[in-house]
């Protein structure tokens, strides 16, 4: 399923059987849906290998994964260039929101309804802008501190999703808990008394917003 009534510069959002089935430029799928093969040039790829539904687990060639380390300021450098300057790709989850209690707590288990690729252009002025003004607001030294920053795009599923949001196969709008939403940057200092990254101080957190809508 590919939903399309939002600003196609922004954001992008597709179910991931749509995704492979029908591969949109700078990707190819090979071997039955289970090797992806991206455009290093043109694509960030920030996803982890994973099952499908049906059986099969799915690899993504260029992926760099969830988790990305650096360890000196040129890695920074072209780490936070690459994201400003192509299409940024990451796999997240649309899972039930069922409280477990009378309480209204939410579950510590949540079921995962659906998957979905999502898209966003790291070369549009304004996502460009938001990215460099999270990271300049989280990192203010790569130079003697170790850090972690959580780029986060919960803020912009929640304002794609709306109210109206449907599940392929259900005629029921939903209102979804969206999960595995960030993708990690860590920089690892070679300073040996880097306190506030031991005392948890240098973590950080920032979410991207849709200006689609």
């Amino acid at each position: 399923m590919k939903i399309t009534d939002v600003s196609r510069c922004t954001m992008e959002v597709i179910e991931v059987e749509e995704f492979l089935r029908n591969p949109p430029p700078g990707f190819t799928v090979e071997a039955g849906y289970r090797f992806v093969k991206s455009d290093p040039e043109n694509c960030c790829v920030f996803i982890d290998d994973f099952e499908l539904s049906r059986g099969g687990k799915v690899v993504f060639q260029h992926s760099q994964g969830k988790k990305i380390t650096v360890r000196n300021l040129g890695d920074y450098t072209r780490f936070r260039k690459s994201l400003t300057s192509k299409k940024i790709y990451i796999l997240v989850s649309a899972c039930e929101s069922k409280p477990s209690s009378t309480d209204g707590k939410a579950p510590k288990n949540i079921k995962v309804l659906q998957q979905y690729v999502v898209s966003i252009d790291g070369r549009n002025p304004l996502i460009k802008w938001e990215i460099e003004r999270g990271l300049d607001s989280t990192i203010s030294s790569v130079a003697g501190e170790s850090y972690r920053v959580d780029i986060d795009l919960c803020d912009a599923l929640r304002g794609w999703a709306g109210e109206s949001f449907c599940l392929l196969g259900n005629r029921e709008k939903v209102t979804p808990v969206w999960k595995d939403t960030c993708f990690t940057l860590k920089y690892y200092s070679d300073a040996l008394f880097d306190f506030p990254h031991w005392l948890g101080f240098s973590k950080r957190h920032f979410k991207i917003s849709n200006h689609g809508r």
